[in-house]
């Protein structure tokens, strides 16, 4: 048969050629030119924060992982196309004229080089793209360290499972694709060749074809033998028995464990087989063997523990997984750090007298009042002055001793706000040359309003702020000026929550040229004078950064001179994450002030999901509920979270600092290893700093939604989830009072300053109710200390189950249920909800009080309109099956105890609590003055009444101005005035000069 003359590609011409070169530079310019300029911004930015080693150390091992990897699956490809090629038959004989393989033959034969090299050079690039992304798996495997924790089944080290087992496995994945790839690199190869022929009964294969093949499937099934001694190992994650549990079940270890070991063995036998079968003239043996390992895989892998676990295990489940819960339960605690919770029995009472709630002096003068997810608007309207400051959504809380007390408040830092520049403040120079910076701190004490509310439509109802600002260092001139400030030495706030946009890049500090100056006050320019920022004052980082935003005016604007720097990546949260990728961040970073510096304080978290036998869970659904922080968690899956770092970021300079809090955690030994000397460890946190680290939320999220599974303590209960707790909904959000209402967010923690039993003094701490499993009554309180002393102690209040016939303690959705069903809130509804003004229900927190629980939820109206903002209208109390509402807290509480009640909420602390007296709650109706009958002619008992008067309207004054040292004055010279009033009248019973009175409440 006449072979048909070989097709070769038409030659392309010189000028072609170089057109065609020139082609390919632009779009690999265009590929590369991007990637190199974002390398180049981000390698000044960590040189800014003095993080470049993380820059290079991450770099470095992207690299090396590109071209292992990359030399890996593309080396082995070329060297399996040219065995192919080099092993093909000599003369192949074509079917036909149009033989389509010949065609494809001859181009191949033509451009060897371009197939030989070129294709495995592009499979390279992409394997190696794909794997550089796993470089913490890599540093993780290269540093890891000991949990000193071993494993229940085969005592291994925690730390093989944390660090180990992970590398293994991603190496055994790019193992068995660099031989898939070969193999069928090789198929390919030799079918074109004609090394393996289609035609004739059951086709041909050549010698050299089948060496090769038989041995490429040889060293695959060598590497399942691999797979299968890991495997063993990753039963101690099996999901089997999801959502229940996570490890080793019954099952996995009587039937799936012995199982590998055998496919083990199998495969090996397998693997030397094809060898051998590579250089006999049948694949009988090879053959064989493969079918030996899928029946096998079939009927010891899959069949034996499926019949097993049906007709075993199944109907004795209780019994047979008792082993492997118990395993789970305690490795769930440990991971979670849930080993050490403090459970205490409590009575749940419905009924309290006054003197009880006086004796709880610690929580009942701390209740707090604001919520800070409503007042955002109310911050900016009443103290944010010029429209180009603002406040993130959700504000924040932390305890400050001022004047020598120890209290909540609201917190926030007044941050510049591009989005509210308008008309000419859009510019290009005033967006990002003028108005740079925030200015200020702001705080309200939590548990204080300026002054009484009477009626929906009276001025007041407002949080006592002070802001400390250039203008104001210690809050003189803000809606609560006299009140003693929070003193910040430097106020201008440069990084913040408000600058998470990309373009919000601010160019500062120019000294020469015709820079603007920044805005500071109406009548003042400021010149940055920090550290933060890169610098643009030469020709080249102007070029790079305008290419880098778009924007030219970077490199043609005269305003931009000497000493000009431009700041970027401002957000705290970014600059932490990219400071230190490997930590889980939580979702609500919170500014404090840190000796007479705004720091932003961020929560870092070391997690990992190979944590033998620990419950997987996924973070972004545990942490989601109504009052999600700044950033919403991923929803990636972890068994093993610690809260290990503490990271600041300077408001004024950018510094990002972190701090270890737990300086034996095992992972993130692990990454000080590969990132020395950037985690601080924690003897160099100041007391100051320490004194506002907040127990995080998030963390606190996944430890409630764990621990309301994980407090039983028996497997079989654990297995029949009749002890269970849920996370109730909350009921102030949308559709949260129906219990039957589709995706009703859960209730968040609350902060709060309280005593709860079993404390000497008010702790500042994370709470949260669990009612029982799908039910609305209450059935445990949980809180978390943020306090040094006893920082992440967890304690859990327990109340008796249903099962002992004790009385149930409504939960929050059952109490906000019985809120809105009371007549006087129904009443108020209909008037608060009309075309003008809406009510907004705040947060319901739920507090131990004399063994009992106290709900107060305050209530807020809003007018309907776009500049309006929330105003603090009523009060909600419950306390058992009784309902208090009032204009006042005090005259809430009044309605449920009884008059006089609500003083509780002034009352210093008792016996056992700080010696310093806790701030008296701003009375939230005015004192009554009833003017005095002195008919009786008694002296003494005239200047007695006199100074009662005067010690009223000293307390009236300070209350309006909101001087807590004023209001603690007043009322002691109160007190005494009404003492010395009652010695008076013992001494001359005949008078009848009745005092003024002498209750805040009125």
């Amino acid at each position: 048969m006449a072979t048909r003359p070989p097709v070769s590609l038409p030659k392309l011409s010189r000028r072609s050629r170089i057109l065609l070169i020139i082609a390919a530079v632009i779009v690999l310019a265009l590929l590369l030119g991007a990637r190199l300029l974002d390398t180049y911004v981000d390698w000044l930015w960590f040189g800014e924060v003095g993080a470049r080693s993380v820059f290079t150390t991450q770099v470095v091992t992207r690299i090396i992982l590109f071209f292992a990897v990359g030399l890996l699956v593309g080396g082995a490809l070329a060297i399996s196309l040219m065995i192919a090629y080099r092993t093909r038959p000599v003369f192949v004989p074509i079917s036909g004229a149009d033989d389509p393989l010949a065609r494809y033959r001859s181009a191949i034969v033509a451009r060897i080089r371009l197939f030989g090299i070129g294709i495995p050079v592009l499979t390279g690039l992409i394997a190696g793209l794909s794997a550089q992304g796993d470089w913490q798996v890599v540093q993780l495997f290269l540093n890891g360290t000991s949990f000193g924790q071993t494993d229940p089944e085969f005592g291994n080290d925690v730390g093989f499972y944390a660090f180990d087992l992970p590398f293994f496995n991603w190496l055994l994945g790019w193992l068995f694709i660099t031989v898939v790839v070969s193999f069928f690199g090789a198929l390919i190869s030799h079918y074109v060749f004609g090394g393996i022929r289609l035609a004739g009964k059951g086709g041909q294969l050549a010698g050299p074809t089948r060496a090769q093949l038989a041995i490429t499937v040889g060293i695959f099934v060598l590497l399942k033998a691999a797979e299968y001694f890991f495997d063993r190992y990753n039963l101690l994650l099996s999901d089997r028995n999801m959502p229940l549990f996570v490890g080793a079940t019954y099952t996995d270890l009587n039937a799936v464990l012995p199982a590998k070991l055998i496919l083990l063995c199998i495969s090996v036998i397998c693997a030397i087989a094809f060898f051998a079968g590579a250089f006999l003239r049948n694949l009988q043996l090879p053959a064989i063997a493969l079918v030996l390992l899928i029946l096998s895989s079939i009927l010891v892998g899959v069949a034996w523990p499926a019949i097993l676990d049906q007709f075993s295990v199944k109907p004795n489940a209780n019994e047979k997984e008792a082993a492997s819960i118990q395993r789970n339960m305690d490795a769930t605690r440990r991971a979670f750090g849930l080993t050490d919770v403090q459970y205490q029995p409590y009575t749940g009472s419905t009924t309290a007298t006054p003197d009880q709630l006086k004796a709880d002096a610690g929580t009942m003068s701390n209740i707090r009042l604001l919520d800070p997810n409503i007042l955002s608007d109310t911050f900016t309207q009443r103290v944010g002055r010029e429209n180009f400051y603002g406040f993130p959504a959700k504000l924040d809380i932390d305890r400050y001793t001022v004047g020598g007390v120890t209290q909540d408040y609201i917190v926030a830092a007044k941050e510049i706000k591009t989005e509210g520049l308008t008309g000419n403040q859009t510019s290009w120079i005033n967006k990002h040359l003028v108005y740079t910076h925030g200015n200020g701190f702001v705080a309200a004490p939590a548990n204080t309003i300026d002054r009484a509310v009477k009626d929906a439509n009276s001025d007041g109802g407002y949080p006592i702020a002070t802001t400390s600002d250039t203008q104001n260092p210690a809050g003189a001139g803000s809606p609560g000026a006299g009140q003693p400030g929070i003193e910040v030495k430097e106020p201008r706030i440069y990084y913040g929550e408000l600058s998470a946009a990309d373009s919000d890049y601010a160019i500062v500090g120019g000294t020469t040229g015709n820079a603007p100056g920044e805005y500071d006050t109406a009548t003042d320019r400021y010149t940055y004078k920090g550290t933060g920022g890169v610098s643009v004052d030469n020709w080249f980082n102007r070029l790079a950064f305008a290419a880098e935003y778009g924007e030219r005016n970077i490199l043609f604007s005269d305003a931009i001179g000497d000493n000009s720097k431009i700041m970027y990546n401002r957000d705290p949260r970014e600059r932490v994450s990219k400071v230190a990728p490997w930590l889980t961040l939580d979702g609500d970073p919170y500014p404090a002030v840190v000796d007479g510096k705004i720091q932003w304080i961020i929560d870092g978290y070391t997690t990992i999901n190979n944590f033998p036998y620990s419950q997987q869970t996924q973070l972004g659904a545990a942490t989601n509920d109504s009052l999600n922080g700044v950033a919403r968690q991923a929803n990636s899956s972890i068994n093993y979270i610690r809260n290990s770092v503490k990271a600041t970021v300077d408001a004024f300079n950018g510094t990002v600092t972190l701090y270890s809090i737990d300086d034996k955690e095992p992972v993130l030994n692990a990454w000080e290893k590969v990132f020395p000397g950037l985690v601080k460890p924690s003897s160099e946190i100041s007391p100051d700093l320490r004194a506002h680290f907040r127990y995080p939320e998030d963390l606190f999220k996944i430890q409630r939604e764990l621990l309301s599974r994980y407090h039983v303590s028996n497997p079989q209960e654990f297995y029949s989830q009749q002890a269970f707790w849920s996370v109730p909904q909350d009921p102030t959000a949308e559709g949260g009072a129906n219990p039957a209402a589709a995706g009703a967010a859960n209730q968040p923690g609350y902060y709060v300053l309280a005593d709860t039993p079993g404390q000497s003094k008010p702790t500042f701490q994370l709470t949260s109710s669990l009612t029982g499993l799908q039910r609305q009554y209450l059935a445990s309180w949980m809180s978390v200390s943020s306090d040094a002393t006893d920082y992440g102690k967890i304690r859990v209040l327990q109340l008796p189950s249903a099962a002992t016939g004790a009385t149930q303690v409504d939960g929050p959705v059952q109490v906000q249920n019985r809120f809105q069903s009371d007549p006087r809130v129904a009443q108020d509804r209909t008037l608060f909800n009309n075309p003008n003004v809406i009510p907004i229900y705040g947060n319901l927190i739920t507090l131990p009080v004399a063994q009992g629980f106290l709900y107060v939820e305050p209530v807020y109206i809003r007018q309907r309109n776009q500049n309006s903002y929330p105003q603090l209208a009523r009060v909600l109390v419950s306390y058992g099956p009784k309902v208090g509402y009032g204009a006042t807290l005090q005259e809430a509480l009044d309605q449920i105890f009884g008059a006089g009640t609500g003083e509780a909420t002034t009352t210093p602390p008792q016996a056992g609590q700080p010696t310093t007296p806790t701030p008296p709650t701003t009375p939230t109706t005015t004192p009554t003055t009833t003017p005095p009958n002195t008919s009786g002619g008694n002296a003494a008992l005239d200047k007695a009444v006199t100074d009662i008067q005067s010690a009223l309207a000293k307390l009236r004054a300070a209350q309006q101005s909101g001087n807590f040292a004023d209001q603690g004055a007043a009322l002691a010279a109160l007190d005494a005035a009404a003492k010395e009033y009652e010695a008076a009248k013992t001494a001359a019973p005949g008078t009848s000069t009745p005092p003024p009175s002498s209750q805040p409440g009125g």
